[in-house]
């Protein structure tokens, strides 16, 4: 399929891209042109650079228009489509005959060599040479490369079109028209042409126009002139530029905006200032059930949300909500020259997402990513969608991992430290070495910020007799002389320091325009001031299984900020989602429902080791701890113990349970539960309240076991402890559903909070599935889904439209879900 595309990267090895539609291409960089992955072989087989081969940097850049054809389309390792595009003439102009050639025609070619006189431009047409003079080249204003792509106009055909000469001068290009004398086929037509066309039809989602005799194309409502898009009518004469030629189907579709009626021109640009702006108020314009919706924004301009951006998953979509007119809250992701148009979402993890693009990441951050892959080279981790980083096997830990398979998983969560960024090529060093990850020292990025006397963290690259390489961020190094290695003399540092060893240094001297960087190991007594108030900081203690008020400061993706009342709000603190309650299902209604400014009573300080102070609100967990049911080291813990903790991490062979005081166990699979465990994950989730006990400990290694078993897990009245359990989670249901009440006065919000399980209503069968289930509907479940699975049907038999009594078993306030049973020993 051909396509004009427009360039949005430009990178050293590849193009990326933007196509019509929303999509995005690939161009490789053997795929540029003939004569291009000539020189790129002679450079690899000389292993000598070759002055006459220009990087793509240096030919192309960002808002170029190209035409590009599809060589393959395909899913990647992440699920996402990738399309690959070749710029290359032979394969773009492949349908073109050196007799079809004729004067005025527009096409694209690329300089295969520089002569004497002007440049030979391959264009792609077997037995045609064509030739573009000095005096027509000199009007770009700079010299032509090898390999660069032009758009030229047929100036002269001559031999029945073996010999051609052309032209680049804008001023030709951009006045340039097919026409019908050019006989253009279905088999050659081009994107890029600008015609003139007539107006068949005007549809709402499009028109359909008929140029150069024969053709037929469509034009997309994105596509219309946005000045005139309601304006058009049947017969109306307008120019139109093609976007696309579909080989098979013949469908050719075209658009009218403005900046593609000049060829040679390039689409607008979205304002930096603009990409990951949030927009609060985004108008629906129309709504495809097939794809996704188009937006009008707050500036008036338009915007295409994908369908899978529309809501948190394809059974979450509610059509009705985008009618036309309909506004909705709404983050711009991406940004669509070819269309003219920004990508929004309207995911609510990501319009709240701190990361969205390279751009947004800063050298020295810390950053949550998910582990993907384990190469050779390092640990792949992936930050967010779209944004990759590698962590490098030096990096790994504080020490060299032989094993690295054997601490780190697929699918695991972990913290990074961003050492280098480079948005430009996509480029995402991180370090997860736990004294850089801890480390208050200033972030050491450029030369201009080693003053002397800056005592900062970074790590050895290199110990030989003349001392140490330290490295730090943004690939800043510096040496440290043999004479300030130690306060001792040092005879053999590659004995002493180690690859990869982090290490605190200070500057002693730094000339930024020679990139020289002078370091010492010794460092003085009195402590630099970055310690002096990271020790004022912490002179405000909490002890683990402290009580306290608190107020919530800030509400993040993974839990909430607070600060701690009793110290009239100066001591800032953090309690995770997962330590908003025993029950996970709560914890997700908690976090909905609070907001800034609400008082948290009764928090326990759970740790005081790491960045912050962590709080916990899980009440059994507090419970252990008053009732000093707990262990404070590992020298206390002895086998049949019965301990309160939650799972700190679910591994496929097994679940690792960390205790108050930081102790930690693990229960293996076969230790998990009184049932067979197959996947380890469908039995527990991170964060979940648990009894565990104590199976063995191993001293020598500091392992403990643990079992997990509810039979062997109850301390004896296990009636008492499920009622105590069973009315925990009620009370927190009712705090939520007052929460709801003062939050939201919405009918289906009062709905929610009326609803109680165990409460008997009134319903009419809306509606019964293939699997079953049945929906229902009633004037006291408005605005609400309320769902039986046919398990819960009893004996039944419902009609659509019958009356029935129902009895409610559990209210989702997220979803807004209700679940009821109809079974008769329940009602």
């Amino acid at each position: 399929m051909l396509f004009l595309g427009c360039i949005k990267e430009v990178s050293d090895y590849e193009l990326v891209i933007s196509l019509p539609n929303g999509l995005t291409g690939f161009v490789p960089v053997t795929q540029i042109s003939e004569a291009y992955s000539k020189m790129l072989s002679k450079e690899v087989a000389e292993g000598e650079f070759l002055e006459d081969l220009h990087s793509l940097s240096d030919m192309y850049s960002p808002g170029t228009l190209v035409r590009c054809i599809v060589t393959s389309a395909e899913k990647n390792a992440d699920g996402r489509r990738s399309i690959k595009l070749s710029i290359d003439p032979k394969k773009v102009n492949k349908g073109l005959k050196s007799s079809a050639l004729a004067s005025g025609m527009l096409l694209s070619g690329f300089v295969s060599s520089v002569e004497d006189h002007g440049y030979l431009i391959d264009i792609g047409v077997n037995g045609t040479h064509a030739f573009l003079p000095h005096q027509k080249a000199q009007k770009r204003g700079s010299d032509l490369k090898v390999g660069q792509n032009l758009s030229c106009v047929i100036v002269e055909v001559k031999n029945e079109g073996r010999v051609v000469r052309v032209s680049v001068d804008r001023t030709e290009v951009a006045a340039s028209l097919a026409t019908r004398e050019q006989n253009w086929t279905l088999s050659n037509l081009l994107p890029g042409l600008v015609v003139k066309a007539q107006v068949q039809k005007v549809a709402p989602h499009g028109i359909v126009l008929t140029f150069l005799s024969s053709f037929t194309g469509i034009v997309d409502i994105i596509h219309t002139d946005p000045e005139k898009s309601m304006s058009y009518s049947p017969d109306q004469v307008v120019k139109a530029c093609i976007l696309s030629v579909h080989p098979t189907s013949k469908v050719v579709r075209l658009t009218l905006r403005q900046s593609f009626l000049h060829p040679g021109g390039s689409p607008n640009q979205l304002s930096s200032e603009r990409m990951g702006a949030v927009v609060e108020e985004a108008t629906v314009k129309a709504f495809y059930k097939q794809f996704g919706a188009i937006f009008e924004l707050d500036d008036g301009s338009l915007a295409f949300a994908w369908l899978k951006h529309l809501s948190k998953t394809r059974k979450s979509l509610k059509p009705g909500t985008f009618r036309e007119g309909c506004k909705h809250r709404c983050r711009i992701i991406d940004y669509s020259p070819m269309d003219e148009m920004s990508i929004v979402s309207l995911k609510y993890h990501i319009i709240e997402a701190r990361i969205l693009q390279y751009q947004d990441i800063h050298v020295g951050d810390v950053v949550q990513g998910k582990v993907f892959a384990l190469k050779p080279i390092g640990m792949q981790v992936k930050v967010a969608d779209g944004i990759k980083g590698l962590v490098p096997t030096l990096h790994l830990a504080d020490v060299i991992l032989k094993q690295p398979e054997k601490k780190f998983n697929i699918g695991d969560e972990l913290k990074c430290r961003v050492l280098e960024c480079n948005p430009a090529g996509k480029k995402l060093i991180l370090t997860l070495k736990k004294t850089l990850l801890q480390s208050k020292l200033p972030v050491l990025s450029c030369y201009e910020d080693a003053k002397p006397g800056l005592v900062t963290h970074g790590f050895v690259v290199c110990a030989r007799e003349f001392g140490c390489i330290v490295k730090f961020y943004n690939d800043v190094k510096g040496l440290v002389p043999k004479n300030e290695l130690s306060s001792e003399p040092v005879s053999c540092p590659e004995k002493v320091f180690y690859e990869g060893q982090v290490v605190k240094v200070m500057v002693l001297k730094c000339e930024p325009q020679q990139e020289r960087l002078l370091l010492s190991f010794r460092l003085p007594d009195k402590p630099t001031p970055e310690e002096c108030t990271s020790k004022t900081k912490q002179k405000v203690k909490y002890q683990i299984g402290e009580i306290v008020d608190v107020k919530v400061l800030k509400k993040k993706d993974n839990g909430l900020e607070v600060s701690i009342l009793d110290d009239e709000g100066n001591v800032t603190a953090f309690i995770p989602t997962v330590h908003l309650s025993d029950f996970v299902a709560n914890c997700k209604l908690l976090w909905h429902c609070l907001q800034e400014g609400d008082v948290l009573p009764r928090v326990m300080c759970l740790s005081d080791k790491e960045e912050r102070i962590i709080l916990s609100r899980k009440s059994a967990v507090i419970s252990a701890v008053q009732d000093e049911q707990v262990v404070r080291s590992f020298s206390e813990i002895q086998p049949g113990m019965l301990l309160t903790g939650y799972v700190r991490n679910v591994m496929p062979f097994g679940v690792f349970v960390e205790f108050p005081f930081g102790v930690r166990g693990l229960a293996p699979k076969v230790s998990m539960s009184d049932k067979f465990v197959t996947d380890t994950k469908d039995h527990f989730v991170v964060g979940q309240t648990v009894i565990a006990k104590v199976m063995s400990i191993d001293e020598e290694k500091q392992r403990v076991l643990l079992n997990l078993k509810v039979s062997e897990c109850s301390s004896g009245d296990s009636a008492a402890e499920s009622f105590a359990l069973l009315s925990q989670y009620f009370k927190e249901l009712k705090e939520i559903r007052n929460l709801l009440r003062r939050r939201d006065d919405s009918s289906v919000a009062r709905g929610l909070c009326e609803l109680v399980p165990g409460k008997e209503l009134q319903l009419v069968v809306q509606d019964v599935k293939e699997d079953g289930s049945a929906l229902f509907s009633g004037s006291c479940v408005t605005g609400l889904t309320v769902t039986a699975t046919r398990y819960h049907l009893g004996d039944k038999s419902v009609v659509p439209g019958e009356k029935t009594k129902a009895l409610v078993l559990h209210v989702d306030a997220l979803t807004s879900k209700v679940y009821v049973s109809l079974r008769e020993e329940l009602l």
